[in-house]
C-alpha cells in the first residue's frame, strides 16, 4: 500500500458515533501534518432534569432522578438522596450503608459487563459489533451477558426492579429483603465467582493498545472501603476535600461546538472512572481482589488509558466478592429506613457512578420542596480530558494513516471512556477535514 503524505490536508467526520449510550459526533481537521481542530460535538438538547425537579417534593426526587439514565439510575437516585439526607441531618445506618453498597455494586456489575462485552471487546478484537464477535467467542459473550443479568438481579433485590428501581428512599430503603431472598442471591453469587474470574481474566487479556497519557485522576476515597457512596474527594495531585467544597474547586464552562458543559479543576482537565478509582484506591480493595489483580499482572497506578477496561473488569470481580461478604452476614433490620424531619437547607454529595464520580447539590425549602438542583455527571466532567486524549492519540498514531483507520482509532478512544452521552448534556458525530 502506498504511504500517505502526513502533511496532506485531512477532514474526518463521524456523523454518528456507534456503540455508546446517546448521540454525538466527532470532527477533526489536520493541515500541514498537524491537528488544526478537533471537536467532540454533543448536539442533543439538554433535557432539563434539574428544572423538572424544582418545586417537587423531596419524596419525588429519587423517582425523577432515576430517569436521567436507564443504565445507571442508582447513581442519580443515591447521590440525590444522600445530598438531601445531609440537609435533614440523617446519619446513615450501618445496615443501610451496607445495602447501598450492594445495590451500587449491582449497577456497576451490569454496566461494566455490558460495556466490556458490547463496546470494548469488539474494538480490541477487530469486530464490528458483539454479534459478530459472538461467532468467534460465544462462551465469552455468554459469560458477560450472564454477569449483566446477575447485576440486574442485585438491583432487583433491593430496588424492586432493575430499570429505574423504586426501592430507594431518603433515610434508607422502602423494604428489607427477607432472608430467603438474600440466601438465594448468595447462592447465585457463589455460583458466579469462578465465572467472573474467568470473565475478568479474559477482559484483561484482550489486546489493549498502549495510550500513555498525562492526566489527573479524581475519585472518592474512603478511610477503609473502596470508595462508592461515602468519603472525600481526592486526586493524585493533592486534592483532598469534602463533597460540599466541590464548587470551590471545579468549574464548568460552555464551548461553541457542543451543548455540553466542560468541567475543569483548577483550570485543567481531569479524569474519572474505573482507572481513576484504581489509581487512587487500589489499596482499599479487599485482599482477595488485590491478589487476583497481581495474578493477572495488573499494576496500578497506570497512565495507559486503555487500562480502563482492565480496571472495569477488576471492579466486576470486586462487586461479587464484596457483595458476598456483606450478604453472607445479612441480618434483618428492625426497619430499613431512619425517621427525620424535612427542613430547609443546602446539601452536597458525590458517589461513584460506573463511569466515575457524580456530583449533586440540592437546595430545599422548609416544606421539603426543591428550590434548586444541580447534577453534574461523570461524562460531562470527562469531556475536556477525552478531547485532549483524542488529540494526543491521533498525533501519536500518525496522520499518515488512511481516514478510515483514524476514524476507528478515535471511536476506540471514545468508547474506552464508556461515555453516557444522554446522561450528561449530550453527544457524538467524526469529521476529519483534509483541507
Amino acid at each position: 500500500m502506498t504511504a500517505l503524505d502526513p502533511k496532506r490536508d485531512i477532514d474526518i467526520q463521524v456523523p454518528l458515533l456507534t456503540r455508546v449510550e446517546g448521540e454525538g459526533s466527532l470532527e477533526f481537521t489536520a493541515r500541514d501534518g498537524k491537528l488544526d481542530k478537533l471537536h467532540l460535538r454533543i448536539f442533543e438538547p439538554p433535557r432539563l432534569f434539574e428544572k423538572f425537579l424544582e418545586g417537587q417534593d423531596y419524596t419525588e426526587v429519587p423517582h425523577i432522578a432515576a430517569r436521567v439514565c436507564g443504565v445507571c439510575p442508582i447513581a442519580y437516585q443515591m447521590t440525590s438522596i444522600r445530598a438531601m439526607e445531609k440537609i435533614f441531618g440523617v446519619a446513615e445506618d450501618p445496615w443501610v450503608h451496607a445495602m447501598r453498597r450492594v445495590i451500587y455494586y449491582g449497577e456497576w456489575l451490569q454496566s461494566h459487563a455490558l460495556h466490556i462485552n458490547l463496546f470494548a471487546a469488539p474494538d480490541f478484537l477487530g469486530f464490528a459489533d458483539a454479534l459478530q464477535m459472538a461467532t468467534r467467542f460465544p462462551e465469552e459473550v455468554k459469560r458477560g451477558m450472564l454477569l449483566q443479568g446477575l447485576g440486574n438481579d442485585m438491583l432487583r433485590l433491593l430496588g424492586g426492579r432493575s430499570v429505574h428501581p423504586i426501592g430507594l428512599r431518603v433515610g434508607g430503603f422502602h423494604r428489607a429483603p427477607p432472608k430467603h431472598e438474600v440466601s438465594d442471591m448468595v447462592d447465585k453469587l457463589l455460583a458466579a465467582r469462578d465465572m467472573v474470574r474467568e470473565f475478568a481474566a479474559w477482559a484483561v487479556s484482550l489486546p489493549r493498545p498502549v495510550d500513555e497519557q498525562d492526566f489527573v485522576s479524581v475519585a472518592i476515597r474512603h478511610p477503609h472501603e473502596y470508595g462508592l457512596n461515602e468519603g472525600r474527594l481526592v486526586s493524585d495531585q493533592g486534592l483532598d476535600i469534602d463533597f460540599a467544597d466541590y464548587p470551590q474547586h471545579f468549574r464548568e464552562h460552555q464551548v461553541e461546538h457542543s451543548t455540553a458543559h466542560y468541567s475543569m479543576m483548577g483550570g485543567q482537565s481531569y479524569f474519572l472512572g474505573p482507572l481513576a478509582r484504581m489509581n487512587l484506591n487500589f489499596d482499599r480493595l479487599p485482599q482477595e481482589v488485590q491478589d487476583f489483580a497481581r495474578d493477572l499482572g495488573l499494576k496500578f497506578p497506570s497512565h495507559n488509558m486503555f487500562m480502563n477496561v482492565a480496571a472495569r473488569a477488576l471492579e466486576c470481580y470486586l462487586a461479587i466478592v464484596d457483595t458476598l461478604d456483606i450478604l453472607q452476614h445479612y441480618k434483618l433490620p428492625t426497619r430499613p429506613w431512619r425517621d427525620f424531619t424535612p427542613r430547609a437547607g443546602v446539601g452536597h454529595h458525590c458517589t461513584e457512578a460506573p463511569r466515575g464520580m457524580i456530583y449533586h447539590r440540592f437546595e430545599l425549602a422548609s416544606d421539603g420542596r426543591v428550590k434548586t438542583a444541580t447534577m453534574i455527571p461523570p461524562t460531562s466532567q470527562n469531556q475536556a480530558r477525552l478531547e485532549q486524549n483524542l488529540h494526543s492519540a491521533v498525533e501519536h498514531y500518525g496522520l499518515d494513516h488512511p481516514d478510515d483507520d483514524l476514524r476507528q482509532l478515535c471511536e476506540k478512544v471514545i468508547r474506552n471512556y464508556d461515555p453516557c452521552l444522554s446522561c450528561s448534556t449530550h453527544f457524538l458525530k467524526l469529521t476529519v477535514n483534509r483541507g
